[in-house]
């Protein structure tokens, strides 16, 4: 929104409008039960659910259960399986028949990572469906509904509450440099021009490997994919970066669909539909009665296409054919709120990429070493190991899912180097466990845990017994920190993180 002040006092107004009619989450009648997503922190995510709890009581609040289906590959294994113990040769056609018939049957039970189900006070959860624990273990001390929520939606209501990295980021990101995000303005030019060009960080706007946008490490366009679609939409403003994360988690939403609208001149960025609020708003404007318009944006948003009779009725109100066709082809579409949420996080996120740049490579680090996919081997060993890693990855069609993931860590260490930053040694003095540190306004310090394979404990084992000590050996670590093991010992050697520490603590005569 623009910029406006408070015409009674001149201090200037905060600008957090959206364009989200309330009536999405409610219904024009308050006849919609609501759907309530929340984002906390991982580290954050057991304490909110404990909240959940002591709110509603014990008796209220259930975990939200999963039905897990047995899939096409696994459907054709039974079947050899079957046929084999059976001792029974079949046709090819009879094999695929067997298995389709198989697909998709209940195989196990499980429970949504952050789903809650909320049992009105004076009911109980069997007035609904019934409760078990999942996959049939009692040990697990968790209750679970029978059914899945899709089945119970139009009844209960359901809170999402879901661990999320990009809160632990920012929070990490606002007590490392004393910048609260929440004051962070989300016009930024800066912030906003690396969605379009990398420039701004000082790179060029035609790097192989960083491409034509400065959004590596950037939650929400990080990607791949998402890049692309900044480089093809070239955002202008932070209405767009919404509709854009819109586009990336509807199905059948921007490939085969508003890109093609877009890149042919059809329609702008802002005529394509990218969220479920969106149709509501335009056939509205179009001057078709609220209510209906509610209706045919329930159920484009569902995947179940326009309801009997509305087609007739947009058409008589000048919906263009191509927005109709647009319509007709989306399987199921984001909520403006959530994205409007992501994509305010993420902008957060990018301003400290830009006006605190060290800072956001720490957090970044640290969030992707949490997951495993930092490898202090051949990321903290300058530009050309990184380049040749990157063009590896690339270039194998076979690249498992794991190097997918080092990739994403990789083109963010190129960037990191491009811009002029460097990495130290892990160092068995100066490395935290867990975080990167700071060494100075150029250096990061990597942690324990970026080598391969050292998990959180053994880094935690290594960092605490180091106190007040100075080790004598290599032999010595290995008794004292009983959770390193040999081959953590061994990359710390290589890594040069041990120095000229001796093997043994005795001494030799010779």
């Amino acid at each position: 929104m623009p910029d406006m002040p408070c015409p009674d006092c001149g201090t200037m107004y905060d600008k957090d409008g959206f364009n989200i009619p309330f009536e999405t989450f409610l219904g024009f009648d308050g006849d919609k039960v609501p759907d309530i997503d929340l984002n906390f922190s991982g580290e954050y995510q057991a304490q909110a659910h404990k909240l959940t709890v002591d709110l509603f009581g014990e008796k209220n609040v259930y975990r939200a259960g999963t039905i897990g289906t047995i899939a096409e590959k696994t459907a054709y294994g039974y079947v050899k399986k079957y046929l084999e113990t059976v001792g029974k040769k079949v046709t090819k056609a009879e094999e695929n028949r067997l298995s389709r018939g198989c697909v998709g049957v209940k195989r196990t039970t499980g429970q949504h990572p952050g789903g809650l189900i909320i049992i009105p006070q004076g009911h109980e959860i069997t007035e609904f469906c019934p409760a078990q624990h999942p996959a049939d273990d009692k040990d697990k001390g968790i209750v679970t509904t029978h059914f899945e929520y899709k089945h119970m939606e139009d009844n209960l209501i359901k809170l999402d509450e879901l661990g999320h990295d990009d809160p632990t980021m920012i929070r990490m990101l606002e007590d490392m440099t004393g910048v609260n995000a929440q004051k962070i303005r989300l016009d930024d030019p800066a912030t906003l021009s690396i969605f379009k060009s990398p420039k701004q960080l000082g790179l060029p706007d035609d790097d192989e490997i960083i491409g034509a946008t400065g959004s590596i490490g950037i939650p929400e366009f990080g990607t791949g994919f998402t890049r692309q679609m900044l480089a093809d939409t070239k955002p202008e403003n932070f209405d767009t970066l919404v509709r854009l994360s819109g586009f990336s988690h509807g199905e059948d939403v921007w490939l085969g669909n508003a890109k093609d609208l877009i890149l042919s001149g059809k329609a702008s960025v802002s005529e394509t539909i990218g969220c479920r609020d969106d149709i509501m708003l335009f056939l509205i404007s179009k001057g078709i009665v609220d209510r209906v318009a509610f209706k045919i944006s329930e159920s484009i948003r569902k995947g179940r296409g326009l309801p009997d009779g509305t087609e007739e009725e947009m058409r008589k109100h000048k919906v263009p054919d191509w927005y109709i066709d647009s319509c007709k082809k989306i399987a199921y579409l984001f909520p403006k709120a959530h994205a409007v949420a992501y994509v305010m996080m993420a902008f957060r996120i990018a301003w400290f990429k830009v006006h605190k740049p060290l800072e956001f490579y720490s957090a970044y680090f640290y969030r992707r070493s949490q997951k495993d996919s930092f490898d202090a081997q051949s990321m903290t060993k300058g530009i050309d190991i990184v380049r040749r890693k990157i063009k590896e990855i690339r270039n194998n069609p076979d690249a498992k899912t794991k190097e997918e993931e080092l990739l994403t860590t990789f083109e963010a260490c190129y960037e990191f180097y491009m811009r002029g930053f460097d990495f130290t040694g892990i160092n068995l003095y100066g490395s935290d466990p867990l975080r990167f540190l700071l060494a100075d306004e150029k250096t990061l310090i990597p942690p324990f845990v970026a080598i391969g394979g050292l998990g959180e404990t053994a880094a935690k084992d290594l960092a605490e017994n180091r106190m007040g000590r100075k080790f004598i050996s290599i032999d010595e670590i290995s008794a004292i920190c009983p959770k390193v093991q040999k081959s953590h010992l061994d990359q710390l050697k290589i890594l040069g993180a041990l120095g000229n520490l001796p093997e043994s603590s005795q001494l030799s005569l010779f």
